[in-house]
């Protein structure tokens, strides 16, 4: 038995170092910039198009073997510095709320019985996250369990504008008129609508954190179709309601939408450790307009990886040169990844930023 040396008493054990991804989320000072790819688990990957031959996406997700295994393949074949877990963003109203959806081919989620009435959110279930998506929690488990610990864990969610334009509008959108229809002509429904949603993600955030997310992404795929007085109005107050309750967890949070050049400042107030942006405005300015006490993720456009090397590796340098060197920023594209993506270019640029 070894001897206890003097002072050895009582000392507690050292805490584990937390990945480089999460660092920089709290804006500490990283080894080396951390990068990830919105939608990496899957879309681009050979090995996960082979799982799609025999299994349809909620199928994948509502197995956790098999879910691991998807989440995990980009860390593998990419070396990127986070896993984002493999889910789609409906599950929690499908199983949530015990909204009929389809996930068609080519269309994306279409709802059989869109939310145009107070009967119809009268209807929604409430069941928790435990109950509602426990196969998503167990995934998290499993792989905090098989990561690598210098690989960040990502759990994400999306936002209720997005979640509430696709149930009243019954298929994706990019006018949203129905949706806005209803944001002006019944201001009261339209609330009851978004703090019902509001509730579900952040119990489902949490959920996610308790069961081994080290950061989560509020994913608003949709809200650039607002205008700044629209998003402050019908949308700030539902948002800042979910960053409040996640500054009780122990996680940071990336708060991430796409055509929002105008509403950046509106996006800080809402919340967020980290602003993630698309590649439509240039980081730099973006993060004078936000605000160096917050973190920033972006912002390559993802269309530039189906071009030659040099002109990748041309936007990434100039999306690394406008971070000008200060801790926070998380390397990412302004939006997901493309299918027609070619793998040795994600590959590529992984190595090209974290030499960088």
């Amino acid at each position: 038995m070894r001897a206890i040396r003097a002072g050895e008493v009582g000392r507690p054990a050292a805490e584990p170092v937390l990945p480089s991804l999460v660092r920089a989320a709290r804006r500490e000072v990283v080894e080396r910039r951390p990068v990830w790819f919105m939608r990496q688990a899957g879309r681009s990957l050979p090995e996960y198009r082979r799982i799609r031959e025999s299994h349809d996406l909620f199928t994948i997700c509502q197995n956790p073997e098999l879910c691991a295994e998807v989440t995990m393949q980009p860390v593998r074949r990419l070396g990127v510095d986070g896993a984002v877990i493999f889910a789609d963003i409906m599950l929690p109203v499908a199983f949530g709320l015990g909204v009929d959806i389809q996930l068609v081919d080519g269309v994306g989620p279409v709802v059989q019985q869109p939310i145009r009435s107070k009967p119809d959110i009268d209807r929604l279930a409430q069941r928790p996250p435990e109950d509602a998506v426990p196969f998503v929690l167990e995934t998290i488990r499993l792989l905090r369990r098989e990561l690598d610990p210098a690989v960040a864990l990502i759990g994400f969610s999306g936002a209720p504008f997005t979640l509430a334009g696709y149930l009243i509008e019954g298929k994706p959108s990019r006018e949203f008129l129905t949706t806005k229809t209803m944001m002006y002509a019944e201001p009261a429904l339209w609330d009851a609508l978004m703090s019902r949603l509001s509730r579900l993600v952040l119990e489902y955030l949490l959920a996610q954190i308790q069961a081994g997310a080290q950061v989560v992404q509020l994913f608003d795929s949709w809200v650039g179709s607002l205008s700044p007085a629209d998003y402050r109005r019908y949308v700030l107050p539902h948002v800042a309601a979910i960053f409040a309750g996640l500054q009780r967890a122990n996680a940071p949070s990336i708060h991430f939408a796409t055509g929002t050049a105008g509403i950046l400042s509106l996006l800080r107030e809402a919340g967020g450790d980290v602003i993630g942006i698309d590649w439509r405005v240039d980081l730099g300015e973006a993060w004078r307009l936000i605000g160096y006490d917050r973190g920033i993720q972006g912002n390559l456009d993802p269309a530039l990886l189906l071009g030659p090397w040099p002109v990748i590796e041309d936007g990434a340098r100039r999306v690394i040169e406008a971070a000008g060197g200060r801790p926070g920023h998380i390397f990412n594209l302004g939006h997901g990844v493309l299918p027609a993506s070619p793998v040795e270019h994600l590959q590529r640029l992984v190595e090209f930023v974290h030499a960088a």
